[in-house]
């Protein structure tokens, strides 16, 4: 091949021919450079109702309720025994039946 220009299209004048073509690449690769994608690759959306189960989180709420007030009444047990004796009940009288 010839190292000269080889015009894409027939053309009277070569050098003309050949600014023009690289005029017209030089804007092609300006369009090539500002393309926008059109394939969505961004993951779908999340919606939050259906990570964030509510229920699971009212019935969770009321365990930690329950054992909470568990939890106190045992601790008001404890006191009341720290604060007093502490006594025992072995010394009832049973009847045998």
């Amino acid at each position: 091949m010839h190292k000269s220009y080889q015009p894409t299209r027939p053309a009277a004048n070569r050098l003309l021919q050949k600014k023009w073509d690289d005029k017209y690449y030089s804007e092609h690769r300006l369009l090539v450079r500002d393309a926008r994608p059109t394939v969505d690759t961004r993951p779908p959306r999340t919606y939050m109702h259906l990570h964030m189960k509510l229920k699971k989180l009212q019935l969770e709420e009321e365990r930690s309720a329950t054992i909470e007030r568990d939890n106190r009444i045992l601790l008001e047990k404890m006191s009341n025994i720290m604060r007093t004796t502490g006594s025992i009940d072995n010394r009832n009288d049973y009847e045998a039946k």
